[in-house]
């Protein structure tokens, strides 16, 4: 399918109004752009690109755009991968795949300077990201202690230096290409992989995954994608078809038509890139193509979205936090509640609830060796928490008849159930999920406000407070510290909503309670 293009002027008339003169770009961005047209990359005259000392490269729309608007198209061969670096040969003959290979690609690329085919490229980014993998192990420890990014920060840098020391210093003294020491130190591998982490793309299975040049410009925006990236692979039946440019006129306003009816039969089309390499495109199964999927008006910055990510999974991949994020959880770990479980009972009495909780077929989220339950933005636990608290706490003679219900029963979906719909004097769906609100015993919001105090108690002296009064004193430019306060403040946000929770719970079971008592 041939794309129609955004522009600005055909024939001397206007297709889309422009509200704004672009900006002056940047010497690296008129680089950059030089460096684009001569890789054949090409992008509307729709979008500008805008270069701020403290927030950097960013893209924003001349014109309005439109869902279904091609706003960019990238070649293949102008993506830095494993397969189009210079060092591919050295890399597969190490049987390094993956990140790890598309680091050593992008450190040998840097070490050319102007003699990379990608020196164009490479000089628009950072030396590295602003990742927490490459800060020091006191700025991890003083900056991230509490937060879900602590420990896993810390194992992250001992996993890379091992793999640093394994592979990659073995190919500085054995590769036949004369490489640098200090030019693929393990500092240099840390930077390149802040690089890769945070901009690099899923390109195809034959490329994996690839470094491209102008999408990776795209900033991030949670749940509000303007602009997707994708592969464009064109079928037989879309290149046969009689109506593509029909199809794709129909969704212009009536006032643009005469302009893209002129536009239709490749006159005056204004583009950036190589006019040549644009006839092509529609035939060029090697083409990677930045699709608007929503409209966007004049002079609004253009965003791409990484996911649906907490704050946590924003700063450890991209460096970067969002207030108020809606996708923030908090985990309280499977030994914190077995921790608050011992300190009212044995350790025996606590594994063998556990091992109870477990024969019902329930468990919490687990990330290598470890299992945790999350806790919503909302200050919402898992049901399976819940489960496990009531399992903990129901007396003894109620944990036996559970027991044995699980013995007997062909399945164990249910058995909680009976045990609930005795207590509360209901009827019990056995094909029904267990309601939270029947979990939610006095006893049980009471372990739910212990283990937020306890969930609490990991990020040190300084309360919530202290945090919010550091951040308002806090300025962009100092980003390890106003990051990871905005991480710690919707953390601990989240833990009193738990909290809140966990009172509105109690008080809850408290008049149902005593509504039972009035009817019996």
């Amino acid at each position: 399918m041939l794309h129609r293009w955004n522009f600005v002027v055909v024939n001397g008339e206007e297709a889309h109004a422009v509200q704004a003169a672009p900006p002056m770009a940047s010497r690296r961005l008129r680089a950059f752009k030089r460096w684009m047209k001569s890789q054949g990359i090409e992008f509307s005259d729709a979008i500008e690109f805008t270069d701020c000392p403290e927030q950097g490269i960013s893209v924003r729309a001349l014109c309005d755009l439109k869902g279904g608007d091609v706003v960019a198209q990238i070649p293949k061969t102008a993506c830095l991968t494993i397969k189009t670096s210079a060092a591919r040969e050295m890399i597969e003959a190490a049987g390094l795949d993956g990140s790890l290979g598309l680091s050593v690609a992008l450190m040998y690329e840097k070490s050319l300077g102007q003699d990379s085919p990608w020196a164009g490229y490479l000089q628009l980014l950072p030396s590295q990201e602003c990742l927490p993998l490459v800060w020091t192990l006191e700025e991890v420890d003083s900056l991230l202690c509490g937060t879900e990014l602590h420990e896993t920060v810390k194992e992250d840098q001992a996993l890379l230096y091992e793999d640093w020391k394994e592979n990659i210093l073995p190919i500085v003294y054995s590769a036949p290409l004369k490489l640098s020491p200090s030019l693929f130190s393990v500092e240099e591998y840390f930077a390149a992989k802040s690089l890769i982490t945070s901009r690099s793309f899923e390109i195809d299975e034959y490329h994996g995954s690839g470094m491209v040049p102008l999408a990776d410009l795209f900033n991030h925006k949670t749940g509000a994608e303007d602009v997707h990236f994708t592969s464009h692979q064109e079928s037989d039946d879309d290149a046969d078809s009689d109506n593509t440019d029909n199809s794709k006129l129909s969704k212009i306003s009536g006032e643009n038509k005469k302009a893209l009816g002129a536009a239709s039969t490749g006159e005056n089309l204004f583009f950036h890139g190589d006019s040549e390499s644009l006839s092509v495109f529609g035939d060029d199964p090697v083409m990677l193509e930045m699709i608007m999927v929503r409209d966007v008006i004049s002079g609004v910055e253009v965003f791409n979205t990484y996911g649906s990510l907490g704050n946590a999974a924003l700063l450890h991949r991209y460096g970067f936090t969002e207030p108020n994020n809606p996708f923030d959880i908090v985990n309280i770990d499977l030994e914190l509640v077995l921790k608050w479980g011992c300190s009212l009972f044995s350790n025996r009495y606590c594994r063998a609830r556990l091992s109870l909780w477990r024969r019902l077929d329930y468990s919490g989220c687990v990330s290598e060796n470890s299992e945790y339950f999350e806790i919503t933005f909302d200050g919402e636990p898992q049901t399976e928490l819940l489960t496990l608290l009531y399992i903990m706490l129901l007396p003894e003679d109620a944990c036996h008849k559970l027991d044995i219900s699980i013995c007997m029963a062909d399945k164990v979906n249910g058995c909680v159930g009976i045990i609930l719909s005795e207590k509360h004097d209901i009827t019990w769906d056995r094909s029904s999920e267990i309601s939270k609100d029947l979990l939610l015993t006095e006893k049980v919001c009471s372990a739910l406000l212990a283990l937020a105090d306890i969930r609490e108690s990991c990020y040190g002296s300084k309360s919530i407070n202290d945090d919010v009064e550091a951040l308002k004193r806090c300025c962009m430019k100092e980003r390890k510290l106003y990051h990871s306060l905005v991480l710690r403040i919707s953390e601990r946000t989240i833990l009193e909503k738990l909290r809140t929770y966990a009172t509105v719970g109690a008080q809850t079971f408290q008049t149902a309670k005593k509504k039972r008592m009035k009817r019996h």
